[in-house]
This record gives C-alpha cells, sequence and structure tokens, in this order.
C-alpha cells in the first residue's frame, strides 16, 4: 500500500516550480492500490501526473494523488496499423519517443510536450497541426466515488481545441488510468505542412523526413522558442490561441497586415496568442517574480524561481487586459488554475 504523507511540498510536482503544500500526497504505482485509497479517502482528491499545465495559486487542502503508474503495450498489431497502451504515469515525450523507435506513426509532432499520458486525453493536447484524438481510440477511467472502471472511446469524449468532457460534463469525476491509440505501422501519413516544420526539415536539408526526422525537426522548433520547466519554471503555453469571427479578423487585418492566421471555417479564424501579446509590447515583460519568456510570449515563466502562483496569475490577467483593450479579444487561459 503506498504511504501517505502531511504537509507534503509540491514543488519538484508542477513544473512552474510553485511551492504550496498538500494536506496529504500519495503517489500511485499500481492501479490496485489507487482503488484502496480511493475506498478508505474522506477528503476532497486532487490528482496529479507531469504537473505541466497547472498553476497552483495556493495550499491544496485535499488528498493528492500523484499517478506513477507504468507500461507501455502493442496490441492488434497488423500490416497497417497498431493499437498502443500507455498508463497515466508514463511522459508524454518519452511514450512519443517509444512510438518513433518502434516505427509507429501518428505522434510524432507531439513531441517534446511535458507531461504524462494520462492527462493528455483531458487537455486533447496539441501542436503542429496535429491534435491527440487524431490517433486516440479510448481511455480507461475510474469513477472517483464509485469505483467503477469506465472505457471512454472518442466520439463519448467530446474533443474540442485543448477541451474535452474530462473538463466540462464529468469535471473532476473519473481518473484516467490508461489512454490507447491507433497508429500506423507503415505507409505514414506525415503532417508537415505546419510552416515551421517546413522551414526546419529545409534547414536541415531533409526533402524525404521519416517518423524521426518530423520529431526531431518538432523538437528542435520547441527547444528554440521554449524554456526548459527544469531550468527556468514554465507551464509551455499559458493561453488558448483564440478563435476569432471572420469579421473581426477583417477589422484586425486592415490595421496589422502581418498579422498571423489560420482559416477554421468559412466564418471563423484562429489567431496565434503569442503575436498578439507580442505586439501588445508584452515580450519579455516582467512583473515581481514573474515575466513572459523573452524568446516566446505565449509562455510565462517563474523569473527568479520564487514566484507564487498568485504573482503568475496576476500577470496572466495583466496580459488579458492589455490585449483585450488593444486588440479587442479576450485570452482564454490553457492552464488550469487552482
Amino acid at each position: 500500500m503506498s504511504k501517505i504523507q502531511h504537509k507534503y511540498s509540491l514543488k519538484k510536482y508542477n513544473t512552474f516550480g510553485i511551492d504550496v503544500r498538500a494536506h496529504s500526497f500519495v503517489s500511485i504505482s499500481k492501479e490496485e492500490n489507487l482503488k484502496l485509497i480511493l475506498a478508505e479517502n474522506k477528503l476532497p482528491l486532487f490528482i496529479i501526473s507531469g504537473g505541466s499545465n497547472m498553476l497552483l495559486t495556493k495550499d491544496v487542502e485535499a488528498l493528492v494523488i500523484h499517478m506513477n503508474t507504468k507500461g507501455i503495450h502493442a496490441i492488434d498489431k497488423d500490416k497497417n496499423e497498431v493499437l498502443v497502451t500507455a498508463k497515466a504515469g508514463e511522459n508524454w515525450h518519452d511514450f512519443v519517443q517509444y512510438c518513433i523507435q518502434n516505427n509507429w506513426g501518428g505522434l510524432e509532432n507531439l513531441s517534446l510536450i511535458p507531461g504524462c499520458v494520462g492527462s493528455a486525453p483531458i487537455q486533447n493536447i496539441g501542436a503542429y497541426g496535429v491534435e491527440l484524438k487524431d490517433c486516440f481510440v479510448s481511455c480507461k477511467a475510474i469513477h472517483r466515488n464509485t469505483l467503477e472502471e469506465i472505457h471512454f472511446d472518442l466520439n463519448s469524449c467530446h474533443f474540442g481545441y485543448r477541451d474535452s468532457i474530462f473538463k466540462n460534463d464529468i469535471k473532476d469525476q473519473y481518473i484516467i488510468t490508461e489512454v490507447t491509440f491507433r497508429l500506423t505501422t507503415k505507409n505514414h501519413q506525415l503532417k508537415t505542412s505546419y510552416g515551421a516544420i517546413e522551414n526546419e526539415l529545409a534547414d536541415q536539408k531533409i526533402t524525404s523526413p521519416d517518423l524521426a526526422d518530423i520529431a526531431n525537426a518538432v523538437i528542435a522548433i520547441r527547444k528554440s522558442k521554449l524554456p526548459d520547466p527544469t531550468i527556468i519554471g514554465n507551464s509551455g503555453s499559458f493561453f488558448k490561441n483564440p478563435i476569432v469571427s471572420k469579421s473581426l479578423y477583417e477589422t484586425l487585418i486592415k490595421k496589422s497586415p502581418t498579422l498571423p492566421h489560420y482559416p477554421i471555417s468559412d466564418e471563423a479564424v484562429k489567431i496565434p496568442a503569442g503575436w498578439l501579446i507580442d505586439k501588445a509590447g508584452l515580450k519579455g515583460f516582467s512583473k515581481g517574480n514573474a515575466a513572459v519568456h523573452d524568446k516566446q510570449a505565449l509562455v510565462l515563466v517563474n523569473k527568479t524561481g520564487n514566484a507564487t502562483g498568485k504573482e503568475i496569475l496576476a500577470l496572466a490577467k495583466f496580459i488579458q487586459t492589455k490585449v483585450e483593450t488593444k486588440y479587442n479579444i479576450h485570452l482564454e487561459m490553457e492552464v488550469n488554475v487552482f
């Protein structure tokens, strides 16, 4: 049985490096232990894995369960596809690398995204033209109160842009324990149309890329723009890229002809949040111990290592106000604030 600890620091369990304490804390490496803990627990629950998509602004008055279950296995492999299941505590990037090493295609564009497998469906993580839902088959989850095991398929997850049923209708009801993906074993459909990937491959003089080439290009791009959370605390992209109406986009493009944009439909256009923050004059801006990263304005950082969650949240709200005033666009936080 996993040992429960009290007044436990969560500093090393969140990538911002915020030093708050959990009322109680337990790290789970076996699913059967999870059920035992849930059956006996009387406190509110707080689930954490990689801690990469959260901002902790205060002590957590709950039992914090750290999902640290490991294991990857392939099933139903045929000449074209393979189903791959990974436990919730597997590091996401390590899992992607494992798939590439086995020549399983589909997740390579999602290389170097921080976090663990179990939290990936909650956010429907995505990058460089690919989202988790593109390869998702199902996930297994345990109901926190009834301990019932449920399998959620693609349709029942209600995936949207950085969104899922786990953030809405059934928020805080289930704990995801494993996720299954459908990946290709040959004739991989490589996604290289994203401009940054094309440019990186061209710089490397790669004309016929394979899975590893795509992953390495993505890794190089992310490393050039995004700070390493082990060096300076951050949670990656802090805001969602806003989707605006065609009419608002047409108004903005007249004022800012270089505005990057990605058509979503006949009536909607996606605008890069980092560009808006940068053009609002906030790249590199500091507020107390928190700052906007000087290379990628979409990232907020624990500049001194001593920032509180409240300082980072205050900076985020300041950015929202500045961007809304300048562009009439409200930036929605991608990071979950607690």
